[in-house]
């Protein structure tokens, strides 16, 4: 298969809030309002775990017969380290998250060797996680300034 490519747009709103919209769905994230915001939505970080975990969660829905496992139900917890005073320009110090730890759950009658070889291989399979996990090549492609 070729390589498919996925748009999104952000559109900054009143204070903090931006509308982002992708094939016709739309969410808002938004900053707590100690941070400045109006706590109207999640704030971008959150909404990368949570983008983790519904990947994590849709790789599994997707393979759990290959593996036979049967999903009775299936969640993840997730939690990152980040420190603020980078995206504040306080220190030197990354402005992104320098670790993320997830925890899954799962309720299945199936066995465990087939629990532990589906687990193994979700992380493989999710472009999430791949797409934080390794190098990706961000790039600005152009400014367009209206008068």
């Amino acid at each position: 298969m070729a390589v498919e490519q996925f748009q999104a747009t952000a559109h900054l709103q009143s204070g903090t809030q931006v509308k982002v919209r992708s094939r016709g769905f739309e969410f808002t994230l938004d900053e707590p309002t100690e941070d400045g915001g109006t706590n109207l939505g999640m704030n971008p970080v959150e909404a990368l775990l949570g983008a983790l975990g519904a990947c994590q969660a849709i790789v599994a829905r997707v393979y759990a017969k290959r593996f036979n496992v049967q999903l009775d139900d299936f969640w993840v917890e997730l939690e990152g380290d980040l420190d603020s005073d980078g995206y504040m320009d306080k220190a030197d110090v990354r402005c992104g998250y320098s670790a993320v730890r997830y925890t899954y759950h799962i309720k299945s009658p199936s066995a465990q060797a087939d629990i532990d070889a589906f687990i193994a291989f979700i992380g493989t399979k999710c472009p999430v996680g791949d797409s934080l996990m390794q190098s990706v090549a961000l790039q600005l492609t152009g400014v367009i300034h209206e008068k």
